[in-house]
């Protein structure tokens, strides 16, 4: 027992000398996005907003864990009418996200910094009946606090890979004591459940992932209808969805390469911040390109579209006729393909796929994905499915089909729920 609170309190003294870093590393992320610098007390648990209600609280970090809430947080204002659902974050942009998706029907802040003080602050604040965290989310003094308070805070869709599950292994003890003090562990995959399992988590269920049941949003469908008119009807529309720093200069280098008649890219960084430098980019190398955010007329004569806007992602798989999805060309480890898929959009994929294996694995093998080893086989492969119709035509099909085969997590994740709540 000491060992272990010698531990803890290593690891929370850690957190005191990196405190001015937290503060350094929210104004340098202020340069490109100023909403780093809204809201800062609530990162140290100083809140305004209450609510008389029961509370069933979920951490959501950013935009893809925000989203993946969707079903589940329909389902749970259904069950539980009575109760106030809570929204945490970590980025601005997971709390626009919920901001997007849900307005005023929920209550939303930031997760305070995993402080002592700070964390017990926030529970006592919300009170929340329920605790849920999402995806990968292990914080040492928040599992412990709300292991102390009685308050059962769950690990919902819950992934890990081998990069993530070799970190937490560094600190082995204070892992395997916070994901025993979970009341109860959903994985996405029987891969996810092994590492986590091994980490020190018992019991593991294997619920699915949440984002197969997520329906594609009729505004957003519409959306994607009129961008698909605006860039042109009968154009090849190529989407670089959620790029990272350098895949855009790949890219770009290879289609220069390789001659696709009458192609139009549609570049959406993963990051905000970015806009503007994959602008300055194209501006450089003089592509004529429009920016979403400026409304602007596409033209025959204009090579790319920059999608600089944010909560439109549904919108610009379902106007392309093939979706790169990015962090996969460079070892970021990928990004969720199953938002493109659900729109019968066929998915081309690079090697670095490793936040997000079993779900590329699972599009690949039912037909709706392809993968490549470099840039140079990407645009080459392009080439060949924009030649081949027919082909493309069999990947929309075979979306719907890895879709529907792979949905039911949520329903999976609300006994979960359900049973928790009973017993409190």
């Amino acid at each position: 027992m000491m060992k272990l609170f010698d531990s803890r309190l290593f690891y929370t003294a850690l957190l005191w000398i990196l405190l001015p870093y937290a503060f350094i590393r929210l104004f340098w992320r202020a340069r490109k996005q100023p909403e780093y610098l809204h809201n800062i007390s609530e990162r140290f648990a100083i809140y305004s907003e209450q609510s008389s209600k029961p509370i069933i609280w979920l951490h959501a970090v950013s935009v893809g864990e925000t989203h993946a809430t969707q079903s589940l947080v329909q389902n749970l204002r259904v069950t539980y009418p009575s109760h106030q659902i809570l929204l945490t974050h970590t980025t601005p942009t997971g709390r626009t996200a919920s901001l997007n998706l849900y307005g005023s029907t929920i209550m939303r802040a930031y997760l305070p910094y995993d402080y002592p003080f700070a964390v017990n602050s926030f529970l006592r604040h919300f009170r929340p009946q329920l605790g849920i965290l999402m995806e990968t989310e292990i914080w040492f003094n928040l599992i412990h606090a709300c292991h102390s308070s009685e308050i059962p805070l769950l690990l919902l869709n819950a992934r890990m890979s081998e990069k993530s599950a070799r970190g937490y292994s560094r600190f082995g003890r204070l892992t395997r004591t916070a994901l025993r003090e979970l009341f109860a562990v959903a994985a996405q995959t029987n891969e996810d459940a092994a590492r986590l399992t091994q980490l020190g988590a018992v019991d593991v269920s294997v619920t699915g992932n949440l984002k197969f049941d997520i329906e594609p949003p009729a505004a957003m469908l519409e959306l994607g209808k009129h961008f698909r008119a605006q860039f042109g009807a009968e154009r090849k529309i190529f989407l670089a969805a959620s790029t990272r720093d350098g895949e855009e200069k790949l890219l770009l280098d290879a289609l220069d390469q390789v001659l696709i008649h009458d192609l139009l890219l549609v570049i959406v960084p993963r990051h905000p911040q970015r806009f503007t430098e994959v602008a300055n980019l194209l501006i450089q190398r003089g592509i004529s390109f429009k920016r979403r955010s400026k409304l602007q007329a596409v033209h025959a004569t204009d090579r790319v579209v920059l999608g600089d806007s944010m909560g439109e992602m549904f919108a610009y798989y379902a106007a392309a006729d093939v979706a790169f999805i990015g962090g996969s060309l460079l070892p970021y480890g990928g990004q969720n393909l199953i938002e493109a898929c659900s729109v019968g959009t066929p998915v081309l994929v690079g090697p670095h796929t490793y936040n997000f294996s079993e779900a590329t694995r699972l599009a690949i093998n039912a037909g709706a994905a392809m993968q490549v080893t470099n840039v140079g086989e990407l645009i080459l492969l392009l080439k060949q499915l924009f030649a081949e119709s027919d082909i493309l035509s069999d990947m929309r099909n075979k979306c719907d089909g890895f879709i529907k085969l792979n949905r039911g997590a949520t329903e999976r994740s609300l006994r979960i729920i359900t049973s928790t709540l009973n017993l409190y």
